[in-house]
């Protein structure tokens, strides 16, 4: 029944993202997928690269901790990790809701540039070289990862969780392009 119920969504998605790219141009939007290409290299040849949006991420992952604090220490600092992977997912489901195809697939590219930045904080977690930002200039400020892994007796493999981190980041921003370029093969055909 569940299989049946996902065949049926996808078709209906099918259908109605080949509705919506009629009449719509594609070029702009090809700069958009370029620019997120850009992006990608950047990140796969420099891991400390931080994208435009960056500063976004950055205060939304900061927010996340001030929202997830009422729900303690541990979920606290892990929140601004939650919030900064929910944000983009959020995103495609409000697309979604407004039927924005192509803003779904941009948002992929969103998600694989936390998704980078979070496997950078990860690796970090045990040599914890990478500088900090507090929010209000707290002086007092922990390494996430570092005292998430520590909590849960895992910091060792803090390389291996970077690493499956990282591969979900190319995964998403792969997403973006095929989704993005299936689009935009569809608008340049009608």
């Amino acid at each position: 029944m569940i299989s049946e119920r996902m065949r049926m969504f996808f078709y209906s998605a099918y259908s109605e993202a080949v509705e919506w790219c009629r009449g719509r141009g594609w070029k702009w939007r090809l700069l958009l997928l370029i620019g997120f290409g850009y992006i990608l290299y950047r990140h796969l040849s420099d891991p400390l690269y931080t994208s435009i949006i960056g500063g976004l991420n950055l205060g939304i992952h900061e927010l996340g901790h001030m929202l997830f604090s009422i729900f303690g220490e541990f979920i606290g600092i892990l929140g601004g990790t939650i919030l900064q992977l929910l944000a983009p997912i959020f995103g495609m489901i409000n697309f979604y809701r407004q039927r924005d195809f192509f803003a779904i697939a941009l948002c992929f590219g969103w998600l694989s540039t936390n998704l980078f930045n979070v496997s950078v904080y990860v690796s970090d977690a045990r040599s914890m070289e990478l500088p900090l930002v507090a929010v209000f200039g707290n002086e007092n400020t922990l390494h996430d990862w570092n005292y998430l892994l520590n909590k849960l007796n895992i910091l060792q493999f803090d390389s291996s969780l970077a690493f499956l981190i990282k591969f979900c980041a190319i995964l998403a921003m792969l997403i973006c392009f095929f989704l993005g370029g299936w689009l935009l093969f569809q608008m340049r055909k009608e």
